[in-house]
């Protein structure tokens, strides 16, 4: 029984049967703390206790659902390739917020991190919480961090930007559909751009373009804000 528990098409059928209970559940109710992704989140770490398996198990056993986040990424460049107009005039707005915001992302953790006196491998985990999980992980241990922390903590971003992000701009009145869109790309990263394909096609396509741009700004501003702190 066990071994049928930790074989890769169970673990795979967990991983989609679970979120997909989720999205039935968040359809019906239409709550956003019903997120598909907590409700999976939930019963995959249930099923987990339940059966004994240990994470480097499940991680294996799953391992194409996280191969296939970095091609998923890459396939949002079709959509902003349908809403290519919409750049038109923006590109240096657009460069300056994701400056700005990975800039500001960065620092806050380190700044937070070091009033608490927390060690640098957590700090180098935090720092790239703002980027999608493939490149924050790959940031993470290239600093010195714990890939697995990263992982969990982008999630956690990436959830709670999801779920509240849409709410404050509305309280904020931002009504661009470029600016909701790199602010929830630039935040919650693939969750984030999730919720902005709700808003809408332009700001689901704005939104994909912030996640790639912020894995590179994060990724060259790293370096410079470790040295320029430490």
């Amino acid at each position: 029984m066990h071994e049928l528990l930790i074989s890769e098409p169970f673990l795979l059928f967990l991983v989609m049967g679970s979120y997909l209970l989720g999205v039935f559940i968040y359809t019906k109710s239409h709550i956003a703390l019903l997120h598909p992704i907590i409700i999976s989140i939930a019963v995959i770490i249930g099923v987990l206790k339940w059966a004994g398996i240990d994470y480097d198990t499940f991680f294996h056993g799953s391992y194409i659902i996280n191969f296939m986040l970095g091609p998923s990424v890459v396939a949002l460049g079709y959509v902003l390739y349908e809403q290519i107009g919409y750049l038109k005039g923006k590109v240096l707005s657009i460069t300056s917020s994701i400056i700005v915001g990975s800039f500001v992302g960065i620092v806050s953790v380190i700044l937070i991190c070091k009033l608490m006196n927390v060690d640098h491998s957590v700090i180098a985990s935090l720092e790239p919480k703002s980027v999608t999980t493939p490149i924050a992980m790959s940031l993470s241990a290239r600093s010195g961090g714990i890939p697995s922390l990263t992982a969990v903590t982008v999630v956690l971003c990436g959830i709670l930007g999801g779920i509240i992000g849409p709410f404050i701009l509305r309280k904020l009145h931002v009504r661009s559909k470029v600016a909701q869109g790199l602010a929830l790309g630039a935040a919650a990263h693939g969750l984030g751009t999730a919720r902005a394909i709700e808003l809408g096609a332009v700001e689901g396509a704005i939104s994909g373009l912030a996640i790639g741009l912020m894995g590179i700004m994060t990724s060259l501003l790293i370096p410079l804000v470790e040295k320029w702190i430490a």
